[in-house]
C-alpha cells in the first residue's frame, strides 16, 4: 500500500493543468486577536475519520497584505500544484495559505493559524509541515526554531536564516530548495548581514550531524517555486513526516 501510495504521487506530480481554482479555497481568519486571514482546503478520499496531514505555505513579501487574496497569487507561487497532486492522486490532505504583512512571518501568527486550524479540520498533528519561499522560507525556519518539537518538517524555498538557532532543528526533516544564481537572497550570504544563503545553511546542518535534503539549481534565480513544487516525490516525501514524540498544542504561542 504504501508503495502503491507513492507511486500515485509520483504521477500526480507530473500533472501540469490546474484542478483547483482559488474560488475553492475557504476564506477564514483566526478567532484570536491576531485575526491572522488564511485559505484552506480539504482534499477528498479521507476515510474512517482518520486524521490528515497539514500543510502551511507562507508566501513572499510581495504579497503582503490583509485582503485573504493576494498569498493565492500566482498559483500560491507554485504551492497550490500540492493540490492538484493530491487531488489526482485522490490523496486527502489540509492545504492551508496564511496571509502576513510587513514582510515578517513572527511565529506566533503561524502557530495561532495552525491552533485555529486545528479547531476547524481533522488535523493529525504530529503532520503539520511548514512551508514557504523567499521571506516564508525565513518564516519556516524562525518557526521551526520557535518550536523545534512540534513541526514534522519543513520546506524552505529561496530563503535565508541565522546559524544561530540551528542545532535544536538539527533533526527536524528539511527539503530545502534554491536558486544557485539567485539575484535577491544570495545563496550563501542572504542579503549580507547574519542570516546567511541556504546553502550555508545546509552545510552547517551537516557539519551538526544532519541530513538535510537539498535541491539547488545552478542557473536559476530567485524565482524557483512552480518547478520546485512539481519536484517528483517532493509531496509524498511531505505526507511521510511525522513527528516521534508527542504532537503540541502551541498553548504559548501569544508568548512568542
Amino acid at each position: 500500500m504504501k508503495l502503491l501510495f507513492l507511486a500515485l504521487l509520483t504521477l500526480a506530480a507530473s500533472v501540469s493543468t490546474r484542478a483547483v481554482e482559488n474560488s475553492a479555497l475557504g476564506k477564514f481568519w483566526t478567532e484570536d486577536a491576531l485575526r491572522v486571514p488564511y485559505r484552506a482546503i480539504v482534499t477528498s478520499g479521507r476515510e474512517n475519520d482518520e486524521p490528515l496531514p497539514l500543510v502551511i505555505f507562507l508566501h513572499g513579501d510581495w504579497q503582503d497584505g490583509t485582503d485573504n487574496e493576494s498569498q493565492l497569487g500566482g498559483y500560491g507561487n507554485g504551492s497550490m500544484q500540492l493540490i492538484d497532486q493530491a487531488i489526482a492522486a485522490g490523496v486527502p490532505f489540509v492545504y492551508i495559505a496564511p496571509e502576513t504583512t510587513d514582510a515578517y512571518w513572527p511565529p506566533a501568527r503561524i502557530a495561532s493559524v495552525v491552533r485555529d486550524a486545528f479547531a476547524r479540520f481533522p488535523i493529525d498533528r504530529r503532520r503539520v509541515i511548514l512551508t514557504g519561499i523567499s521571506d516564508g522560507a525565513t518564516g519556516v525556519w524562525d518557526a521551526l526554531k520557535t518550536w523545534p518539537a512540534c513541526f514534522a518538517a519543513g520546506v524552505p524555498m529561496s530563503g535565508m536564516t541565522e546559524l544561530s538557532g540551528l542545532a535544536p532543528i538539527v533533526n527536524v526533516p528539511q527539503w530545502i530548495f534554491h536558486g544557485g544564481k539567485d539575484n535577491d537572497t544570495d545563496i550563501e550570504t542572504g542579503y549580507g548581514g547574519a542570516m546567511v544563503g541556504s546553502r550555508a545553511v545546509v552545510r552547517a546542518l551537516r557539519a551538526m550531524g544532519g541530513e538535510p535534503r537539498y535541491t539547488e539549481y545552478p542557473g536559476e534565480m530567485h524565482v524557483i517555486w512552480h518547478r520546485a513544487y512539481a519536484t517528483p516525490g517532493l509531496f509524498g516525501w511531505m505526507l511521510g513526516q511525522r513527528l516521534r514524540g508527542r504532537p503540541c498544542d502551541f498553548s504559548d504561542y501569544a508568548k512568542r
